[in-house]
């Protein structure tokens, strides 16, 4: 009998149970979050002709520029991490976007507030209504005067606010990482280019060295009636514009360093690389399967987590259709005198509730609306467009090493055969046979073949670093904070 009539009771009151579980956990409207679809190949068109890496270097790393062994390039990109300034001020942008998730998660709970009072008060004797003779002056005690107020979430829109900050703030991670990797590319490039330079600095000096001989040898000559002035003259043109080019090698070499010297944190003045020239052809670099630049390019996850946000935003725009609806409440003492004033009928309590409803704002939340979906479409637009360019940007990359390398390797014959010229020129030349621009044009042609094989070298190297930066760089999605 009475498990009957507690069925009642439950079956009675199931309305207000349902009422109650729907304002306190509410609905959530707006579209709930899928990543689009993208069109990702099978694999990369150059994997064909693809040189497969070594086992030690099969794995790129968070440290990636490790795979290149040069402990000078690691000492300063440790550096990056620490002292520069463009990296600071990303992060500071990630602390920021940190700070406004706690601010949306604090809209989950009441707000409360204390304002205690003590005040002495005297009515005016002229009011209206005002009572002939009472007394107008009296004390009024407020101890402790506690107000709290709380919005039911009753259609998610705090719930979308804390989903968008969220995602903002991841979003603004992977644009750290982005930025991180980005610097660390750019130092690993200049420090090439500033190591290739040292090497075409070496190559010149040792050019002028041996032109300066030569046109001793000529000028020996010239004064033992073996050879004329206009060897002489050759010899001389030949010297000085060896002698130029190695002096304006040092203006680029001065860029690469004073960048280099920013890029660490560092002012130009007080920063000095020794000079090392480049000699080592770069490292295999595994590029992978399309399928995995997803979820390791971070300018790639940085697009994904603004479309989350977007479509947050779409929800916190069809909450605006719906009520607002706030709890508040009040309480505490009040009494004209200290003595009474925590004493039962000194108490003072007020509960109540609102729910705001706009019945007319001339199309302001559809215009709303309509923005906020077009901004997702926008956001959806950015993420393929981001996907297509880092698969372009990989395809480049070891485009530029495989066709580098078969270059490398015919410009390596080009020199062999321009050395070899010029030692049968100079041959010819001391037996009498030939003249000194048949030297000199040798001569120009090896210097020529030399520096163009030092140029594609460090072209190379630089194209490693491109590819790595490509791939992500040792980087994977599961880095981003949970915030």
């Amino acid at each position: 009998m009475r498990t009957l009539e507690l069925k009642r009771t439950i079956r009675s009151r199931r309305p207000g149970l349902l009422l109650v579980a729907f304002l306190l956990g509410g609905c959530t409207v707006g579209p709930k979050y899928v990543r689009p679809s993208t069109d990702v190949p099978a694999d990369y068109k150059e994997n064909k002709d693809w040189k497969v890496a070594q086992p030690s270097a099969e794995t790129i790393k968070g440290k990636w520029w490790e795979v290149y062994q040069d402990q000078q390039l690691n000492t300063l990109e440790e550096k990056i991490d620490v002292s520069n300034q463009s990296l600071k001020s990303a992060e500071a942008q990630f602390l920021q976007a940190r700070a406004a998730v706690r601010i949306s998660r604090s809209f989950l709970f009441p707000t409360v507030s204390a304002d205690p009072s003590i005040a002495r008060e005297r009515f005016s004797q002229n009011r209206p209504l005002a009572v002939p003779g009472l007394t107008q002056t009296f004390n009024d005690f407020q101890v402790p005067g506690l107000d709290a107020t709380y919005e039911l979430d009753v259609w998610g829109r705090v719930r979308r606010t804390v989903e968008q900050s969220r995602s903002q703030a991841q979003a603004s991670a992977a644009d750290l990482a982005s930025v991180g990797l980005s610097l660390h590319a750019e130092l690993a490039t200049d420090y090439f280019q500033l190591r290739g330079l040292d090497a075409q600095i070496q190559l010149l000096t040792s050019t002028v060295e041996a032109f300066q001989k030569a046109l001793e040898l000529t000028q020996s000559r010239f004064n033992g009636g073996l050879a004329s002035g206009v060897d002489v003259a050759q010899a001389q043109t030949q010297l000085e514009t060896a002698r130029a080019q190695l002096i304006d090698q040092g203006v680029q070499r001065a860029a690469f360093e004073h960048a280099i010297a920013v890029l660490t944190g560092q002012p130009p003045s007080t920063f000095a690389l020794a000079p090392l020239p480049l000699d080592t052809p770069p490292p295999a670099i595994p590029a992978g399967l399309p399928s995995n630049l997803l979820e390791r390019r971070p300018d790639i996850s940085a697009a994904e987590r603004r479309m989350q946000a977007a479509n947050a935003q779409i929800g916190i725009a069809r909450a605006a259709y719906f009520p607002l609806i706030t709890l508040s409440g009040q309480g505490g003492f009040e009494s004209i005198a200290a003595g009474t004033l925590f004493q039962g009928p000194s108490g003072l309590w007020a509960v109540g509730g609102t729910a705001l409803e706009t019945l007319f704002d001339a199309g302001r939340r559809r215009g709303t609306s309509e923005q906020a979906k077009a901004a997702y479409d926008q956001s959806i637009d950015n993420y393929r467009q981001t996907v297509l360019t880092a698969f372009q940007e990989v395809e480049d990359n070891m485009a530029a090493l495989r066709i580098l390398q078969d270059e490398a390797h015919t410009e390596d014959v080009a020199v062999d055969a321009a050395k070899h010229s010029v030692e049968l020129s100079i041959t010819r030349y001391k037996g009498g046979v030939a003249n000194y621009l048949e030297v000199t044009t040798a001569q120009s042609a090896a210097l020529t073949d030399e520096v163009t094989a030092l140029t594609i070298l460090t072209r190379r190297m630089t194209a490693s670093v491109l590819l790595i930066k490509a791939i992500g760089g040792g980087w994977n999605v599961s880095e981003i904070p949970r915030v």
